[in-house]
């Protein structure tokens, strides 16, 4: 039973990010014509659709892909939940809540990561999951760049930034 819930848990995990990419990538206007924009576009289309038809646009962030995500992460939540025998409580929403939170610092982990270790590929080496990486990073990344300057050529920042990610997943566990 544990491997089933393990197996089930990662792609519902898998299902969580692609809706949270669709959010992210175009609050960071990441260029969404690239295999990756497009099989997210793929995923989430048949659930954002027709929400963004009900609540339409709100300014840059787009309502429909925010309830998605909160709709799909409740979901995954009470799937597994249920799978591993538990009872589908009030406090639920708050459990959803707090794994997209988790979810969001880990895939921002992973994704600071992969971005610094690419970076010493040189610039221009890795194309367009590079260049979506540097989009969806900046924002994290640039604030800390801003008070550690680089020492010998060497930008810090990922590692400061980080240690952060970790400390609040932390604070949330």
């Amino acid at each position: 039973m544990a491997a089933l819930l393990f197996v089930v848990d990662a792609l519902l995990t898998l299902l969580v990010v692609a809706f949270l990419l669709r959010l992210l990538l175009p609050l960071v206007r990441a260029d969404l014509r690239n295999p990756l924009g497009e099989a997210v576009l793929r995923i989430t289309n048949p659930l954002v659709l027709p929400l963004r038809r009900i609540l339409g646009a709100a300014g840059r962030v787009d309502a429909a892909s925010v309830v998605a995500l909160l709709v799909v992460q409740l979901a995954a939540s009470a799937l597994l939940t249920l799978l591993a025998g538990g009872n589908l409580t009030p406090g639920l929403l708050m459990r959803a809540l707090r794994e997209l939170a988790l979810t969001t610092l880990q895939f921002y982990f992973f994704a600071i990561l992969l971005h610094a270790l690419l970076s010493w590929t040189g610039p221009g080496a890795h194309g367009t999951a590079g260049r979506v990486l540097g989009r969806l990073c900046d924002p994290l990344l640039a604030p800390v760049r801003r008070v550690v300057p680089p020492i010998g050529g060497l930008d810090l920042s990922a590692v400061f930034v980080l240690i952060a990610l970790q400390a609040l997943q932390i604070l949330l566990r």
